[in-house]
């Protein structure tokens, strides 16, 4: 049997990881695409100068500079690294496979909820229009343009929503605080809060490697639309601790400045609806199950263990 490959950009990452993982399981090989070379890694570099390693069956980039990184200030630098490490990224693989003789059956470029605009009103589908208006918005219709593949490769974009697991993303900031009893909602708490568990993502990406017929843009986020006070609600609650302390607006504006502060203060109604006539099955749809998986202060496995 021939061993099936899978190049992941940013294959080490908090998703990366959780999808290598996966795949190995189901007998994939798996190549991560970083900085550094290394044991089952290629470079940037390696890939602009060489291209895509032979027989790549399929090519995933969750490749991208963390913008909720609190220990780095939102400078125009900072800024430009979270554009160009998504944009960069996408648009060299993208170069990769159109250069590429023996070409993968599929590109995935996972992207963020971040395309539609904040609103307490608006409901999002796959089939709504993106604006641009702000920078997350702006980074994300960049973002997707810059995975232009050739025909008969299928692209599938999945713009996922917040990604919940033990191991990265919003819960590894804010689990100790919540532990000790100091979580409450952020703002008002009535922003939406799109959001996904780390596995259902992960067998997301591969539902959409291994089914021919999927292509096109995917909301990568559950069934369930909640609020950011249902959030605080249900992790107080896995974690069995009170959550009265709420994060003012304001104060979150000026810890880490109000555009990427709205991440967090601002949200969208989003629904997979074309996820769903997939087929797709998913393993959390519901918050409280979700919580209930990551509560724990030492889990038994980390997915780089």
């Amino acid at each position: 049997m021939t061993t099936r490959k899978v190049l992941i950009g940013g294959g080490t990452g908090f998703i990366g990881s959780h999808l290598g993982e996966l795949l190995g399981i189901k007998g994939y090989n798996v190549v991560n695409i970083t900085r550094m070379p290394g044991a089952n890694n290629i470079s940037w570099t390696s890939l602009e100068q060489s291209g895509l390693p032979l027989k790549s069956c399929a090519v995933v980039n969750c490749a991208g500079q963390q913008f909720m990184d609190f220990t780095k200030s939102w400078t125009p630098g900072f800024k430009q690294n979270v554009q160009n490490s998504r944009v960069y990224t996408t648009k060299a693989l993208a170069n990769a496979i159109n250069k590429c003789i023996d070409k993968p059956k599929v590109f995935v470029v996972v992207t963020g909820v971040g395309a539609y605009e904040p609103s307490e009103c608006n409901k999002y589908d796959e089939s709504s229009p993106t604006t641009g208006v702000d920078f997350f918005s702006r980074l994300t219709v960049e973002w997707e343009k810059a995975a232009k593949v050739d025909p008969p490769v299928r692209l599938v974009i999945i713009r996922s929503g917040a990604v919940l697991g033990r191991w990265g993303g919003m819960i590894k900031n804010m689990f100790l605080p919540f532990y000790f009893g100091l979580g409450g909602r952020i703002g008002s708490g009535k922003q939406y809060l799109p959001w996904i568990h780390i596995d259902d993502l992960a067998r997301l990406i591969l539902f959409a490697i291994e089914n021919e017929n999927v292509q096109g843009i995917l909301n990568g986020v559950s069934p369930q639309v909640i609020t950011n006070n249902d959030f605080t609600q249900s992790f107080a609650k896995a974690l069995g601790r009170p959550a009265f302390l709420p994060v003012p607006e304001p104060i979150l504006n000026m810890l880490l400045n109000q555009e990427r502060a709205m991440i967090m203060t601002k949200g969208q109604y989003v629904i997979p609806k074309r996820v769903q006539e997939f087929g797709f099955r998913y393993k959390y749809e519901n918050i409280d199950d979700a919580c209930k998986e990551f509560a724990h202060l030492c889990p038994k496995k980390h997915p780089l263990q």
